[in-house]
């Protein structure tokens, strides 16, 4: 008997399971995964779900899901950026959330070795990529996003959207590769934006408060090593609550679960594991009896906020888990990223 993701102490595979049955549990027919029941899909987070069903052996579900993206994918390879329900809410592009098709679809068939599956979804992926190309900077930035209609992209680089669009290149390299149809635009693309992560901050936009700007260069592999360590120790203080998880906005006395266990997976992509369980542990007051997560904590209060439990949060512990554990196949998702191509230096 296959023995899944646990964390001892912390989450057992039993746990692990029921959360993964909570996020099965709101998909919508379509194979859409929402933030939850009656909420919005954007085709990132629908993604990361869909990663975390994989990881807890829900094959057809997660598979139902990257069929709604290959039905769902416009003629220029792109998704718009928010539907709810079936009806588009916002038609625009986002470039980082077209490009997480790659970490899905990569991720989906190490975990389950499904060459089918991967012929099936490889134009999407191929499709997704080539339209990501189309937002890339002279100086090896990705804007972020650009408006459907006319065609018009907005010039700003932001440093969360690159740092997951660094991770998600590298992922469509590897694709390109089992698929026999290696890519060297991508190689140059992936090489080019990785030096300018490491060595060019200024080029993209001003780290925000938000915690994600923070850690984002580490999840997605760009950075690692004694930098990616002096990295986060340099911020740590200003996000990490002890005990309660990790700030979603630096001044503000709210803790989210999503944060905090991808700040797991970017400290155990350091070697940092011990502080990873420590981070995953310090949210399970996030924890529903259902095995679901519910968003964040007011700590100031004791206040649930937003009064939701979020489907991509519920997620984000699975992939955590995985992760930590070393479980399935795909566990090195975020830790194997590559941070150089001979291309693309």
């Amino acid at each position: 008997m296959t023995v899944g993701p646990a964390i001892a102490g912390v989450l057992s595979a039993q746990q692990v399971d029921a959360t993964g049955a909570a996020i099965a549990a709101m998909q919508e027919d379509s194979g859409a995964l929402p933030w939850f029941p009656g909420g919005q899909t954007d085709p990132w987070d629908h993604v990361e779900s869909a990663m975390a069903l994989s990881v807890t052996g829900r094959v057809a579900e997660a598979e139902a899901a990257y069929d709604w993206s290959r039905r769902h994918q416009r003629a220029d390879g792109s998704w718009p950026i928010r539907t709810l329900v079936g009806q588009v809410k916002d038609a625009n592009v986002d470039s980082n959330f077209c490009a997480y098709i790659a970490v899905g679809v990569w991720h989906h068939f190490l975990v389950t070795g499904d060459s089918a599956f991967l012929n099936r979804m490889w134009p999407t992926v191929w499709s997704a990529i080539d339209l990501v190309m189309r937002f890339r900077r002279p100086d090896g930035a990705f804007r972020w996003g650009g408006d459907h209609h006319t065609g018009a992209m907005f010039d700003q680089a932001q440093i969360t959207g690159n740092a997951s669009i660094f991770q998600a290149i590298d992922c469509a390299i590897r694709l390109a590769d089992e698929m026999g149809q290696p890519e060297d635009e991508w190689i140059r693309a992936h090489g080019a934006l990785g030096d300018a992560l490491r060595e060019r901050p200024e080029i993209f936009e001003p780290p925000s408060d938000h915690s994600m700007d923070w850690y984002y260069p580490i999840l997605g592999g760009a950075v690692r090593g004694r930098a990616g360590q002096e990295h986060i120790a340099e911020r740590w203080d200003e996000f990490v609550v002890e005990g309660m998880g990790i700030r979603c906005v630096d001044h503000r006395p709210w803790v989210t679960g999503a944060e905090t266990c991808e700040l797991a997976l970017a400290v155990d992509a350091l070697g940092d594991t011990d502080d990873a369980i420590r981070l995953v542990e310090s949210i399970q007051h996030l924890r529903d009896p259902d095995g679901s997560y519910w968003t964040g904590l007011v700590f100031e209060d004791g206040k649930r906020w937003p009064v939701e439990k979020s489907c991509w949060t519920s997620a984000t512990v699975v992939l955590a888990a995985d992760a930590i554990s070393r479980a399935t196949a795909g566990n090195g998702i975020f830790r194997d990223v590559r941070q150089t191509l001979a291309l693309g230096r």
